[in-house]
């Protein structure tokens, strides 16, 4: 059975991006698991609670198929996170999907791993800055609602939640 972690904030982490992929993935016979900067419960910014099995430093990459970030405003606590970075780029070098909702594929590109790499990432007519982060580290920005690039699979924000999810499972069925 393949096994799908989430990156979450224990605090304002964007309900949807997180409930809607979780119970499709489930649906599916995805095993999932939560990781956050530390175990205990996490606060959605719509009031949706979720248990967080694993710290940062329990996640051991060999146990998961898939490795989901999802966004809201909590997510930026990844940001600047070596150990969150380590992760992806063995996550990366392993060939594991990859995937980052909302903000979160900010986190992708701070990582390094979008460099060259086609992808999309939230933004409003206000607040450009997560577009620009992309382009800084070298991301081929698409203003699509869900880009997928070989194994790394990225989504603009709560509305394509759905379609994030069905990505992730084509590329790990398929």
């Amino acid at each position: 059975m393949k096994k799908i972690i989430f990156f979450i904030a224990q605090k304002n982490f964007r309900d949807e991006e997180y409930f809607i992929p979780k119970n499709i993935f489930e649906k599916n016979q995805f095993r999932t698991e939560a990781a956050s900067i530390s175990r205990g419960m996490a606060i959605g910014s719509e009031g949706g609670d979720a248990v967080i099995s694993l710290s940062l430093d329990d996640v051991n990459v060999d146990d998961f198929d898939a490795f989901v970030f999802v966004g809201g405003g909590g997510a930026l606590i990844y940001l600047d996170n070596e150990k969150v970075y380590s992760i992806i780029k063995e996550a990366r070098t392993k060939k594991k999907v990859i995937g980052a909702i909302c903000i979160a594929p900010v986190i992708l590109a701070k990582a390094g791993i979008l460099e060259g790499v086609r992808a999309t990432v939230w933004s409003s007519s206000m607040e450009k800055r997560p577009i620009k982060a992309l382009k800084e580290n070298k991301a081929i920005y698409v203003d699509e609602g869900v880009v997928v690039d070989k194994s790394i699979i990225t989504a603009k924000g709560p509305s394509f939640s759905n379609d994030f999810a069905k990505k992730i499972i084509d590329i790990l069925v398929n």
